[in-house]
């Protein structure tokens, strides 16, 4: 695969005009001989970073809650090649400079199997190439930047995540049909959010949309009526949110506030759920959101989880829950079928693996570029109860169907 430094890849961005902006294997895999705890010997230690005091703490905190359930169920039935599994935490703060330091920590001072986690965009490209240099396996749970399946890949990071283009060709036709085509964008000044930004308007393109305006507004922000105010002004049929975290709670927030809703203004973006509708309070949420994973999802391995985080944090997990969960799931199970924790054997093992991940279709770690192809669900926000979670399922995008899944880039060996 490219290997390419991140910053060669930034430089790359900006002389192209700043194209930024624009699980059933478990019972089979595990030992069944009934033991109650880990077998004895040295751990397998997973290194796990996530945003746990950033913008994106609340939802990332369910991240580390997934990835706790998996590791006791693989450690109830004897663990992995007969080791218990540990999991080391460290805060990344959405900084890439502390994300290099706590990666760097986990390899050379705490010798760690594998590195997995990370929501930011900058942060995962990092780490992924901290990954690459050190050969050591990295599995993204949580950043949807696409570049890290394409211009920035390398063979040892894995992204369970969908990425920003997928999660766009899925979303933007039902933002269409439910609100209309003249929109205003509301986006943080981050990697992240100028990415999903770039992803809606080459989505949009096909449904002729009018982008009236777009307010920038900084990581961390918590004031933004000015930015949905301005927004009215330009009498968008809906206001589409580049936002994560705390961030996208907040601007709701703001949309409730102003009662936009009223003036036939609609709200939407890439990405939300459970984990974004608790802090705002289930009454004030709204919108058309892509959706990772949704409780409502009724497949055995979906009702397993489900339980698992029940019984452990006695809540319904959400999509960051999901992401914890299923990406430790792969990455265990990967250990155990390759009969080592050695990074080629991983790699081996995770290329071109077809699994259950959790949703109605199959799951597929793409061998050329190592993105997770996967469904995709769109969601309308209720403020209430609807059966399980707090969505409407609108729709359920396969992979395969997803044209936002093609290879933008063929990463080489």
């Amino acid at each position: 695969m490219t290997d390419l430094s991140r910053r060669r890849f930034l430089q790359l961005s900006a002389m192209t005009g700043g194209a930024l902006l624009a699980s059933d294997l478990v019972e089979r895999l595990l030992d069944r001989s009934g033991q109650a705890t880990a077998a004895a010997g040295d751990p397998i230690r997973i290194g796990m970073l996530d945003p746990l005091s950033s913008p994106y703490k609340t939802s990332s905190i369910h991240d580390v809650h997934g990835a706790n359930v998996a590791v006791d169920l693989f450690n109830k039935r004897g663990g992995v090649l007969g080791r218990p599994v540990m999991i080391l935490e460290a805060d990344d703060a959405s900084n890439p400079e502390q994300a290099l330091k706590a990666a760097t920590k986990f390899i050379k001072e705490d010798r760690v199997d594998a590195l997995m986690g990370t929501f930011n965009g900058d942060c995962a490209l990092t780490v992924s190439e901290l990954a690459q240099r050190e050969n050591k396996l990295f599995m993204v749970t949580g950043s949807y930047l696409p570049e890290l399946t394409g211009v920035a890949c390398n063979s040892q990071t894995f992204v369970f995540m969908p990425h920003a283009r997928m999660l766009a060709q899925a979303v933007v036709p039902h933002l269409v049909k439910a609100y209309g085509t003249r929109w205003y964008m509301i986006t943080t000044s981050s990697l992240d959010g100028k990415a999903a930004a770039q992803a809606v308007v080459e989505a949009a393109e096909a449904h002729k949309v009018e982008v009236v305006g777009e307010a920038l507004i900084p990581f961390g922000s918590t004031e933004f009526l000015s930015a949905l105010t301005a927004a009215k002004a330009k009498e968008p049929t809906a206001i589409i949110c580049n936002l994560y975290g705390w961030d996208l709670v907040h601007a709701l927030k703001g949309y409730g506030k102003l009662e936009l809703a009223k003036d036939k203004i609609g709200i939407g973006g890439l990405i939300s759920g459970e984990q974004i509708g608790r802090p705002l309070g289930y009454a004030n949420n709204a919108g058309i959101w892509g959706l990772i994973w949704d409780p409502k999802i009724n497949t055995e391995g979906s009702r397993r989880f489900i339980q698992g985080v029940i019984d452990k944090y006695n809540h319904t997990p959400t999509s960051r829950c999901y992401l914890g969960y299923a990406a430790m799931t792969q990455l265990l199970e990967a250990i155990q079928r390759a009969g080592s924790t050695d990074t080629a054997a991983l790699i081996k093992a995770l290329e071109g693996h077809e699994f259950d991940g959790l949703k109605e279709g199959r799951s597929v770690f793409r061998a050329a570029d190592h993105q997770h192809v996967q469904d995709v669900l769109v969601g309308e926000a209720f403020g209430k109860e609807l059966g399980l979670g707090h969505f409407k399922i609108l729709a359920t995008v396969s992979g395969s169907a997803n044209s936002g899944a093609v290879e933008q880039h063929s990463c080489k060996q």
